[in-house]
């Protein structure tokens, strides 16, 4: 799934797309005995890094929202917001200010990583890949 399925620019509402890739996520789900989902949320570079901050834990409670919603235990479900710390894109990439070109290029940052910790039907254990969506 393209990174921009779950948020759109400056924002924490989650798109269809992005509540669609949850939708499928949560069904991989089915089946295992779970421990505990991290959601981490990221921000891009643009804006204050106060702000980035805010966003990013919003991003994270969103998705979390969303998860528990779903049927997923609230207990089990962790948001914590990463601002601008943990960029995908790298420095000198995405140059200029608040370009709709820019904006588009640093579309990456603005994610949200999923890491599940658990047991899988008794054959996988530990932790799982993370699930980076934006």
């Amino acid at each position: 799934m393209d990174a921009s399925a779950l948020f759109a620019f400056d924002t924490h509402e989650l798109r269809p797309e992005g509540r669609a890739a949850l939708d499928d996520f949560v069904g991989r789900l089915k089946g295992a005995t779970l421990g505990m989902i991290r959601a981490v949320g990221h921000a891009d570079r643009l804006g204050s890094e106060a702000y980035n901050q805010i966003l990013s834990e919003d991003r994270a409670e969103a998705v979390k929202a969303y998860l528990v919603g779903k049927g997923i235990e609230p207990e089990r479900v962790r948001a914590e917001g990463r601002g601008v710390a943990q960029p995908v894109t790298k420095p000198g990439e995405c140059i200029g200010g608040r370009s709709a070109q820019v904006i588009a290029c640093l579309q990456p940052d603005r994610r949200v990583a999923i890491e599940v910790a658990g047991t899988r039907a008794s054959t996988h254990s530990g932790i799982w890949p993370a699930f980076d969506r934006n």
